[in-house]
């Protein structure tokens, strides 16, 4: 066995690990899960690291399970958050399973028949039938009340401002665990991993499968292990931008945005991030890091960061597609523009000023100085005409007159139209 372990520690993708979990992957191949609990009818990117991790092992010949929460999706994850999540109906709960089911078949082939083949699992499908009574009879009974208020996602609600913690959230580290232990019963799943903030509810799990076969030392043996919470180098939240999430289908976060948001990373980011979440050899990744030292300006490291990723979500058509959006805005005509789809055009000038103008004043014809000075771009029409007189407006990058009228003929995939002040101050005409 290829030593997975050390692979994912190179990576930075170990944060913790319980004794002899590097031993047992590297003496056979293990039948690893990892959850998903179903808060959105797709994932964002915070969720690319565990599904990473479930790429890595089946790249190593383990065998990966990925866990839908239809049960545990019903009551809410209490880790890391300050407040009771809102329940979740079944309408939206079964419409964000599935959602999520698809977005996990394109990185696992579940249909896969070789015996470490990856397996996708809802825990839905085996609490349904459990009575209240048969649960805190059969698990409640094995795991205290202590053990379970020692855990830092409880504590940290116990101890904070608030209303506390209710009692359904209370019991989802039970219900977690109860689930790795019936993988663990069925499937001999051996591993659990998750974010680092899951370590409570997974060291719950392993306890229980200890508990719950008190008479087999081996038929008890389970391990955990976590990866680090991803952040950014200032601190901030990893996984947004100023629309929010970045997700991984391609109808809430354009090819366009996705490239964006990785080719935008800081060098510190940008460095730590090409080996979490990319399948890059060790020696590539060095070589790119050297290459990235000596030239910084010129991005080769968040260039193949952001390739990579768009590639792997994406495909490599859509890629290109995001390249040539990137570089179309700074060519010197605007012929590349053109060629854009009307979504992709509106990511391209998001970050710019904007004003709306109605199409009955663009086929009226629209004096450039109205353009400016109505929009607010400008502050006022002596500054206008002072700006044309020293042929410093451009519309759609052509230098233009006082005289100068905007028409139908300018816009852009007939909704935008470009204008400049000097070299660097964009401003956009937005047709409604």
């Amino acid at each position: 066995m290829k030593n997975l372990y050390q692979e994912l520690q190179w990576r930075g993708l170990v944060h913790d690990a319980m004794p002899g979990t590097e031993e047992q992957l590297l003496k056979e191949p293990t039948a690893v899960y990892i959850g998903f609990d179903p808060t959105s009818d797709s994932l964002h990117i915070g969720s690319l690291v565990p599904i990473i991790l479930l790429m890595h092992l089946r790249k190593f010949g383990h065998k990966p399970f990925a866990l839908v929460g239809g049960a545990t999706g019903m009551i809410g994850d209490p880790s890391g958050k300050s407040a009771e999540r809102n329940l979740l109906d079944e309408a939206t709960l079964n419409k964000n399973v599935e959602g999520i089911k698809r977005v996990l078949s394109r990185f696992l082939d579940f249909d896969a028949t070789d015996a470490q083949a990856p397996v996708l699992v809802n825990n839905y499908d085996w609490m349904k039938e459990f009575s209240f009574i048969d649960f805190v009879r059969e698990v409640g009974k094995r795991i205290t009340v202590n053990y379970m208020m020692s855990k830092d996602s409880v504590k940290k609600r116990l101890s904070g401002e608030g209303e506390g913690m209710s009692f359904t959230e209370f019991t989802y580290q039970l219900i977690q665990g109860y689930d790795f232990y019936h993988l663990h019963k069925h499937h001999n799943c051996l591993l659990q991993m998750g974010g680092s903030d899951q370590w409570g509810n997974i060291t719950t799990g392993t306890e229980l499968i200890r508990r719950m076969n008190v008479d087999s030392e081996t038929e008890g043996k389970a391990f955990a292990m976590t990866c680090p919470l991803i952040t950014k180098a200032d601190g901030s939240k990893f996984g947004k931008s100023e629309k929010g999430n970045i997700w991984l289908d391609a109808d809430k976060t354009s090819p366009y945005e996705f490239y964006q948001f990785w080719f935008n990373t800081t060098d510190v980011d940008a460095e730590r991030y090409i080996k979490i979440f990319t399948f890059l050899d060790k020696e590539t990744i060095d070589a790119l890091l050297a290459e990235h030292a000596e030239a910084p300006h010129l991005r080769a490291l968040q260039k193949k960061l952001a390739e990579e990723l768009t590639v792997m979500i994406h495909g490599a058509e859509e890629h290109e597609k995001a390249v040539f959006a990137s570089q179309a805005f700074f060519k010197p005509t605007v012929d590349d523009l053109k060629q854009l789809d009307l979504k992709t055009l509106a990511d391209v000038f998001e970050s710019l000023d904007q004003a709306e103008v109605s199409l009955a004043d663009i086929e009226a014809g629209y004096p450039i100085v109205d353009a400016f000075v109505k929009s607010g771009f400008l502050s006022s029409g002596n500054e206008t005409r002072r700006a044309l007189k020293d042929n410093a407006i451009s519309v759609n990058k052509v230098k233009v007159t006082e005289e100068y009228v905007i028409s139908k003929n300018d816009l852009i995939g007939d909704k935008f139209v470009l204008l400049q002040k000097g070299k660097k101050n964009y401003y956009i005409l937005k047709v409604v």
